[in-house]
């Protein structure tokens, strides 16, 4: 265990652990600290405490020493210095025409580092700026890209449930929260109605989600059927809250064909989560309807269309492969030999004659120029204009 005090900046809501150096201090009393960005003006929020080892941030540094009135007033002087600082770097972002949003700025105690605080879309190339802003106020010039979240925290407001920004009034860090916390608390889901200032989820659905889920163990879901003392119902609505299930009991008619089927009563039955029983969710969920008959003739005509359209597609497949794969040329000649079969019959010895003169007869090959000319032939002279 290491004591320490708690001090937190203004402006921050997180609490940061100093070392007290032997010295006693007291909640509320005003600190100048030693920090990584130099020396800072600070609040005690919590006097001299035994704290665990590995809750410490190491190193751990010392408070310097108690404030005066002249660190008091050099603290209030770079306070109303930093709207002029922040026209003047709004001024010099206009004239490089940088596509960035000013939010704040922050001057250290020592006056040796001035760093600015801005949001943008996307990666900014502020070089320039950096070099402008250092001739003016001739000392170190940061500046520091924040999200939309950290913006609400720097420039504070006024929530939906008209009280300050918790993030500006005493929250350290942000909690990740989901839209599954939502659906847990059963809220509407409109992006308006669970969206804080920054645009994102509201961070007080983070604080009452593990009471939810607590409470919510063993409830059922709204359509699941459950097993009440009345006998078997479905449920209609759930607040976890003050444990109250709100369900309608499960009715068993029969149909003119002898059917069973099921149908709600209108009656409204509430419940606690000890008094029901769920049932097993392989059942499925809500209720069970009467088969619906179909008249014979009806549904005959039905499965003979059903065959017809899908024997349609099949035999134009078949068509379009079949001419695909047959050449053109192979069709011409089938034709051709089919009219002269009609026309003349040939005899055999005929038929082997015809092979015969067409075997002693040279074959030519047609080859074409790259041109797309033909080779005139040896012996011949070539046409004009070759």
């Amino acid at each position: 265990m290491i004591n320490v005090v708690g001090v937190r900046f203004p402006g921050s809501g997180r609490e940061y652990y100093f070392d007290p150096a032997g010295r006693i201090f007291l909640k509320d009393e005003e600190v100048i600290v030693e920090t990584a960005r130099g020396m800072e003006f600070g609040i005690i929020t919590m006097t001299e405490t035994p704290v665990p080892e590995e809750q410490i941030v190491k190193p751990l540094r010392k408070v310097l020493r108690s404030a005066d009135a002249k660190d008091r007033a050099r603290y209030e002087e770079n306070k109303a210095k930093r709207d002029q600082a922040l026209l003047l770097c709004q001024e010099k972002v206009d004239a490089r025409g940088l596509d960035m949003k000013l939010v704040d700025v922050e001057y250290t105690f020592d006056r040796s580092k001035i760093i600015f605080y801005f949001t943008a879309d996307g990666r900014v190339d502020f070089r320039d700026l950096v070099k402008d802003l250092a001739s003016v106020f001739k000392t170190r010039i940061e500046l520091r890209q924040i999200g939309v979240r950290d913006e609400a925290k720097l420039m504070g407001g006024i929530g939906n449930c008209g009280r300050g920004l918790c993030c500006k009034e005493w929250m350290p860090d942000f909690q990740p929260v989901s839209i599954k916390m939502a659906k847990t608390q059963n809220l509407s889901l409109n992006p308006t109605k669970i969206s804080g200032m920054c645009g994102r989820l509201m961070c007080c659905l983070k604080f009452e989600n593990d009471i939810y889920q607590e409470l919510g163990k063993g409830m059922p879901g709204i359509g699941e059927r459950i097993e009440t003392p009345e006998g078997l119902a479905v449920v209609m609505d759930v607040n976890i809250l003050v444990d109250k299930i709100k369900c309608r009991l499960i009715q068993t008619e029969t149909n003119a064909d002898g059917d069973e089927y099921e149908k709600l009563d209108n009656e409204i039955l509430v419940y606690s989560k000890e008094e029901i029983t769920r049932q097993d969710k392989r059942r499925g969920k809500g209720l069970q309807q009467a088969p619906k008959k179909q008249q014979p003739a009806r549904q005959k005509k039905k499965e003979e269309e059903t065959e017809q359209e899908e024997a349609a597609p099949k035999e134009s497949k078949n068509r379009e492969r079949s001419s695909r794969n047959r050449p053109r040329r192979r069709r011409e000649e089938g034709k051709e030999g089919r009219e002269n079969k009609d026309q003349q019959p040939e005899t055999r010895e005929a038929k082997g004659a015809d092979e015969a003169a067409q075997a002693d007869r040279p074959r030519r090959k047609r080859r074409r120029h790259r041109g797309g000319r033909r080779k005139p032939q040896e012996g011949q002279a070539p046409k004009s204009g070759e």
